[in-house]
């Protein structure tokens, strides 16, 4: 009796891992855009570089390959510290979701977002930069 629980365990432990293998080989950032607002599920006023006057950022995802509900997070630096880390579900193959950050006047310089996976794998990073204007 032992011996068919350990190997139900060890069987059930396999198909985990081979699952979450599954899920970083096809989990996929199709698109990836920091924007001045979104509109409709749409992105609107892209670009990668931003005026210290913009009152938030938003970096918007299209995420393909999801197996199953899972969910990834955008991880937002401010000259390489971490600002923020927002939770986002992904419900399907085919999924658009974004975050935002609001960006103080001060904050200029080069930022970066980081879409990693549920288990901790980075999928993707791409940068913005906010530049200050004169007064």
């Amino acid at each position: 009796m032992f011996k068919k629980l350990f190997v139900s365990v060890l069987f059930l432990s396999l198909l985990t891992t081979i699952s979450n293998a599954q899920e970083r080989e096809s989990l996929k950032v199709d698109e990836l855009v920091f924007c001045t607002a979104v509109k409709e599920r749409q992105p609107v006023g892209v670009d990668t570089v931003f005026a210290d006057t913009v009152k938030q950022v938003y970096c918007f995802t299209r995420i393909t390959g999801a197996a199953d509900t899972t969910s990834v997070y955008h991880v937002w630096y401010y000259k390489g510290e971490e600002k923020a880390k927002v939770n986002l579900s992904i419900r399907s193959t085919m999924w658009r979701t974004w975050s935002s950050k609001k960006i103080l006047k001060e904050w200029d310089g080069k930022w970066r977002v980081d879409v990693i996976s549920s288990d901790g794998n980075l999928i993707r990073s791409k940068e913005f930069i906010i530049k200050p204007t004169s007064n």
